[in-house]
């Protein structure tokens, strides 16, 4: 019996492993990171970079999917909020907001590559959100242990609300997509 339904699968949750790593790996060196991104041109140059990968994403998936009207000005609205939420929060909390958003939609995407390989998984965006969540209370339960690192019930919060929207987006999507198949 193999661990994965899928080659898909198994790269899906390669991906989340690779950011699972990625986040845990900063408990070890956020605070230079935060140093370093103490300066505001830094901060100009990652905003900005994380907005252009936000859009060949975008291009990528339109070009995949060939997204109809609807489906393109809901997934600009979902970019307009992620934007919002982007410059409104602090550097740490956005920070979050990208780490725990592309964490959920990977374990999302995998658990829904592992229904549709006649696999019984109930409600997986449920269980992506859960997975997401439980894996932000670890990450800020280490803190505890870590000199340096503060543990911080907000960043739950954030990582949480992280995991909804970008499972909420991916969800959204999904049905407005079925709705206009039907029709």
């Amino acid at each position: 019996m193999t661990l994965f339904t899928s080659s898909r699968e198994k790269r899906l949750w390669l991906w989340a492993i690779a950011v699972l790593v990625t986040i845990f790996s900063t408990l070890f060196v956020g605070q230079p990171l935060i140093r370093l991104l103490s300066d505001q041109n830094v901060r100009a140059v990652i905003f900005l970079l994380v907005m252009i990968l936000i859009g060949a994403a975008i291009v990528m998936h339109a070009l995949k999917t060939k997204p109809g009207k609807i489906e393109l000005a809901l997934l600009l609205g979902i970019v307009a909020v992620y934007t919002m939420f982007f410059l409104r929060l602090g550097m740490l909390e956005r920070s979050h907001l990208m780490e725990y958003s592309v964490l959920a939609i990977f374990i999302h995407m995998a658990l829904i590559e592992r229904a549709s390989q006649e696999h019984k998984i109930l409600k997986p965006a449920l269980l992506a959100f859960v997975f997401t969540l439980i894996i932000g209370v670890l990450d800020e339960c280490i803190q505890l242990f870590l000199p340096g690192r503060v543990f911080d019930p907000i960043d739950i919060q954030f990582n949480g609300l992280a995991a909804l929207l970008a499972i909420g987006s991916r969800v959204a999507l999904q049905w407005v997509r079925k709705k206009l198949n039907k029709n």
